[in-house]
């Protein structure tokens, strides 16, 4: 009997249009997801471990095509009530898979497979069989294969409820399949918060049935940190890597491929978090063991990364020797114009510009843009839109925001049509919506904004201070325009968050909380203006500091604020609340021109 395998598909395996096992499906198939890029505000975490990367489906498309089947007419069919046709059909459905003929039949036969299996369990007055959910994982994975992901949910849905975890080790091999494919699913459509419970769900299936410490559970629970990589909830990661890499230790021997890959996930792990110097640990711990293994391509992938480190710690000369030495083995391994090459000349680029050595920081921008410009076959367009973003981040950096708008906006065109690229394209518009907003385009900047926060809503990360930084820009955007009022609501929403995620000392949120008590003065709010002003000073005289030079700035506006209010400042600062008064009859232009907003 088999036991609960983790779903984790191999970094080099050939790209697949359909993934169906043998036994169950245990996840759909999927591309390599990137978080949101850089900008000037929220902090970036590294690029994902390379042992999620999936397959990306054929095409995407929303709509089925004209020759796809009606499930609804299908179930008029009397010959479905034959307990032979859904074997029969399944079958099918898997030869079809398997020949390559393509998946509108075998989407056809998986329909009414599924079909007849449900009719003959009603006929008979039985519970639905494990046949019912082989067939709809089948067929959730051709809705993927297809694009049509809003399909897919239901009938993974459908499948989840079937199994009865007490009859034994088949029906949990089945529920865990099924909430892992409906998490890669709901994944593909950027709703991360579901993927995540999802894979918590099959996770805890197979922890019951196998075990705390088996190295299948190691495999999920390393796939588990990964998505909350992704979704930057590093701390759950940390939890679960350390878990993932107690299992390894346990299984394996030492200094296996295994813990080296969990190193690495460490590491990147520790980095997001600005733990700098365990990060360069696991790195170090990880590359003996790549060396030690003959993996030379994961050495120098591990040594890029070391160079990141380095580059954080303003270690620039270590980081430079780190840069190079990956160069000289993806050059001889894999070519001058490959993608490898191209990432570490981003990285020098980037290195270069920090120092001040803008020449070379501007030649190693070309030679990436150049190979970007012709990729060699194998390229994915996730690869391609990554370095453009980087690329850009650096020409905004040196003064060129135009160039750099040119490059974000080719990187967004590359994964527009790419299911499970929300997230990043709303990072992109968000970096495209500042770089409007310092040129004075406020118009495609509130646009930019809005773009990206419907997409991050949509995504489930609504309540990330990432998600917060975006809604702070999006008001000064409207700002600009006298859009007073949708400025105000974007603020009070963003400072919500912000409190919630970094607290109220954090240097976001008291920008947050200076942006909304300008806008509260333009709308004649001025109790409340003062209200927040008095609160910002005492946690700067009480906690932060007062030789921040925004404290002299927003003690005088206080003071101005008092003097027309007819008031003294009232040392003792209330607790802020969520004050709402439509009422406004102050000039809301001329109390902006009093104000500096913050970015």
């Amino acid at each position: 009997m088999p036991g609960l395998v983790s779903v984790k598909t191999p970094p080099d395996a050939p790209p697949l249009h359909i993934s169906v096992p043998e036994i169950l499906p245990g996840s759909s198939t999927r591309p390599e997801q990137q978080p949101p890029p850089r900008t000037p505000t929220p902090k970036k975490p590294p690029s994902p471990s390379p042992s999620r990367s999936k397959p990306s489906p054929a095409r995407s498309t929303k709509k089925p095509p004209p020759d796809s089947p009606n499930p609804n007419s299908l179930l008029s069919d009397p010959s479905l009530d034959n307990p032979d046709l859904g074997p029969f059909l399944l079958k099918l459905a898997r030869d079809t898979i398997a020949s390559g003929e393509g998946p509108i039949k075998a989407l056809d036969y998986a329909i009414r497979a599924s079909n007849s299996f449900e009719r003959v369990a009603i006929e008979k007055g039985e519970e639905p069989s494990l046949d019912l959910v082989m067939s709809l994982h089948v067929l959730g994975a051709i809705y993927c294969s297809l694009g049509r992901f809003e399909e897919a949910v239901p009938v993974l849905e459908r499948a989840i409820k079937v199994p009865d975890f007490s009859k034994g080790m088949d029906h949990a091999l089945a529920g865990f399949s099924g909430y892992m494919q409906l998490g890669d699913t709901y994944s593909m459509l950027g709703q991360v918060d579901k993927s995540i419970e999802c894979y918590e769900k099959g996770l805890q299936i197979q922890i019951e049935s196998l075990g705390e410490i088996d190295p299948r559970v190691g495999e999920t629970c390393r796939y588990l940190a990964e998505a909350h990589v992704q979704a930057m909830n590093f701390d759950k990661a940390e939890e679960l890597c350390k878990k993932t890499l107690e299992i390894h230790r346990a299984h394996s021997e030492p200094a296996s491929i295994e813990e080296a890959a969990d190193r690495r996930l460490m590491a990147l792990i520790c980095e997001a978090k600005g733990d700098y110097e365990p990060a360069l640990e696991h790195l170090v711990l990880a590359s003996m063991a790549m060396i030690a293994n003959e993996q030379d391509n994961e050495v120098a992938a591990i040594d890029v990364s070391v160079g990141n480190i380095y580059m954080s710690l303003c270690r620039f000369d270590e980081a430079v020797f780190s840069y190079q030495k990956a160069l000289t083995v993806f050059k001889s391994s894999k070519g001058d114009n490959h993608p490898s090459v191209a990432s570490v000349f981003v990285r020098l680029a980037d290195l270069y510009h920090r120092t001040g050595k803008l020449r070379e920081s501007k030649s190693y921008c070309e030679n990436a843009l150049r190979i970007y410009a012709k990729p060699v076959p194998g390229t994915t367009t996730e690869e391609i839109a990554g370095g453009l973003t980087e690329i850009s981040a650096i020409f905004e950096s040196v003064g060129e925001p135009e160039e750099a708008l040119k490059l974000l906006l080719k990187a967004m065109k590359l994964l527009e049509d790419k299911p499970g690229q929300q997230s990043t394209i709303a990072g992109i518009e968000a970096r495209m919506g500042v770089m409007f907003y310092v040129v004075g385009r406020y118009e495609e900047a509130r646009n930019s904004f809005e773009s990206a926060v419907t997409k991050l809503r949509t995504s489930g990360e609504r309540k990330s201070a990432f998600f917060g930084v975006v809604l702070n820009q999006m008001g000064l955007a409207c700002v600009q325009l006298f859009k007073i009022d949708e400025a105000c609501g974007l603020f009070e929403e963003a400072r919500a968050i912000l409190e919630q995620e970094c607290g109220p000392c954090h240097q976001d949120t008291i920008g947050v909380y200076s942006n909304l008590a300008a806008t509260y003065d333009a709308m004649g709010r001025v109790e409340d203006a003062i209200e927040i002003l008095e609160y910002v000073l005492k946690l700067r005289e009480e906690k932060l500091g007062i030789a921040n030079p925004d404290f002299e700035d927003e003690k005088s506006r206080l003071a101005e604020l008092l003097k027309e209010a007819g008031k003294a400042r009232n040392k003792k600062a209330k607790s802020l609340e969520n004050l709402i008064d439509p009422n406004s009859r102050r000039n809301k232009k001329e109390s902006m021109k009093k104000w500096g907003f913050r970015i």
